[in-house]
């Protein structure tokens, strides 16, 4: 029942007052992304384990239901952020051995963003083929 009630708060405030509310998505989504920067100064193991968490789709499924989503749509967003993710796992494989071989930070982001990229494009056709709706 509370949550609910949070969810028509929400909307109603949507409704309302678009831009507050926007402005609240940003806000908190921010104030995530520089949390786990500041811990990163303390301790990169822990920042890890919270970047490695899926705050995003957590957001992302949050305010989806809080904008009165159903939960069919909400499953089908997780069934494909699944998919998607196997891709972006290439990104933090190839970036930690270009830098460890001593390439440069600008250099190892862009060809690991790149392969990504090109994991991607691999990846769609196949996942297509085995039937999986994206």
């Amino acid at each position: 029942m509370l949550e609910a009630s949070a969810a028509a708060d929400i909307i109603d405030c949507q409704t309302i007052c678009p831009m507050l509310y926007y402005s609240f998505k940003v806000i908190i989504s921010a104030l995530i992304i520089v949390a786990i920067s500041e811990v990163a100064k303390r301790s990169s193991g822990f920042a890890a384990l919270i970047a490695s968490l899926p705050l995003t789709s957590l957001l992302a499924f949050f305010w989806l239901r809080a904008e009165g989503s159903s939960s069919a749509q909400i499953a089908q967003l997780s069934a494909q952020i699944f998919w998607l993710v196997l891709p972006s796992l290439v990104l933090f494989l190839v970036l930690p051995i270009l830098l460890r071989q001593g390439v440069g930070f600008w250099l190892s982001l862009a060809l690991s963003v790149a392969a990504t990229v090109g994991a991607y494009f691999a990846l769609l056709p196949f996942l297509r083929r085995m039937g999986v709706d994206l």
